[in-house]
């Protein structure tokens, strides 16, 4: 199992704790879309304060480039902290020079107003660093950038994991740290040329490598398959090829759909026809896999102990090409809630389609990650996370 440092090895009474946590919140017309990063990170702050120590929360809001854009202030998230976290004292600080007592929550301005939060520069780091006395990362998905609030300040202060990261870590442990196998991994997507990494580095992992989405339409044009007007990358279909190769030589199996679903526009309900991967029609596209393909997948997961998921099987966004993905992600969840599978999911669109099938609280894990889970699924190490480690 992974090793590093937690809230248990820290003794935080009458201590100041700065929080970096992911309040970067989906927002339209300054009102919040989806509060769920800022619900994921109330238990490490509760359990803070229960431990004696006053609270600094940072974190970031969109992308405002090193420069104040009042659009992106953390002071509008004041009000869901405080129905998040009622009866206690929750107070906002822009320039940091308020210091929280025992139990209080001081909540810092958006740390990218200030250019050395990206730029990792020492200065911001010894700033952040002098308004606490302990450091601790619940921020998971701003872990793969090496920031100044996520890796210069853990040269500057004890260092550990909140809850949630540590969680997070232990379910991808699980997931290729040390997984039960049978191990299977679904990828989907709509580019092999963005997930290049990601396929190579399940390939050494994983017994069985499902590819899902517009990327599957390369691997099946790369084979000789017909894909009429689908997204596929031609371009790519000799790395398609190498992808399939080095599967068979690490005894990684691929599966690729048998079946699939097609229609002339990507909307909802249109007219649709059910092919063969080598039947396909020059005039349709491939919106989804079929039910033979499902069927099979399925039966797969029957007999695997752990999954593994980045990507939906097909255009979920427009019914009824969210069809597969459904079923696939209700089979999975089914297995999960018997015991008989571990889940663990991340990325964005993953997030949103495995809402969509409504197993979002089935699944083993679902991260909410986007780039750090991709990037820690090609194998790299993450800057934000390497510190938290034991030695």
């Amino acid at each position: 199992m992974v090793n590093f440092k937690t809230l248990d090895d820290f003794d935080l009474n009458g201590r100041r704790a700065l929080v970096r946590v992911d309040l970067n919140v989906p927002m339209n017309k300054r009102k919040i879309t989806d509060q769920t990063r800022a619900e994921r990170i109330i238990p490490t702050i509760k359990e803070i304060l229960e431990k004696g120590a006053g609270v600094i929360l940072a974190s970031h809001l969109g992308r405002p480039s090193g420069k104040v854009v009042p659009d992106y202030s953390l002071e509008q998230l004041i009000p869901l902290l405080k129905i998040l976290m009622p009866n206690r004292n929750i107070t906002f600080s822009p320039d940091g020079n308020k210091e929280p007592g025992p139990g209080e929550i001081i909540l810092l301005e958006n740390l990218r107003f200030n250019p050395g939060e990206e730029n990792n520069d020492q200065d911001f780091s010894k700033f952040l660093s002098g308004l606490a006395d302990v450091y601790i990362n619940d921020a998971f998905s701003c872990s793969h950038r090496a920031h100044a609030s996520t890796e210069g300040i853990t040269h500057l202060l004890p260092s550990a994991a909140g809850r949630l990261m540590e969680t997070e870590l232990q379910a991808l442990d699980l997931a290729l740290g040390n997984p039960i196998h049978p191990v299977v991994a679904v990828v989907g997507g709509n580019k092999i040329s963005t997930k290049l990494g990601v396929l190579e580095n399940l390939l050494k992992k994983v017994d069985h490598l499902i590819v899902g989405g517009a990327m599957a339409n390369t691997f099946l044009y790369a084979l000789g398959n017909p894909v009429g007007r689908s997204i596929c990358e031609e371009n790519m279909a000799n790395v398609a090829l190498d992808v399939i190769e080095n599967a068979k030589l690490l005894d990684c199996e691929i599966h690729l759909p048998s079946d699939v679903i097609l229609a002339e526009k990507l909307e909802d309900n249109p007219k649709t026809i059910l092919a063969k991967k080598d039947s396909v029609p020059s005039d349709l596209m491939i919106l989804d896999i079929g039910p033979d393909t499902v069927s099979s997948i399925i039966t797969l997961l029957n007999n695997s102990k752990t999954l593994l998921w980045n990507g939906p099987l097909g255009a979920f966004e427009f019914k009824p090409f969210d069809n597969a993905t459904n079923c696939v992600a209700q089979a999975a969840a089914n297995l999960t809630t018997k015991r008989q599978l571990a889940t663990i999911a991340g990325g964005g669109d993953t997030m949103a389609a495995l809402k969509n099938a409504q197993v979002s609280d089935s699944f083993s894990y679902i991260s909410s990650a986007g780039g750090a889970f991709l990037e820690w699924l090609e194998g790299k190490k993450l800057p934000g996370v390497i510190p938290l480690l034991n030695d």
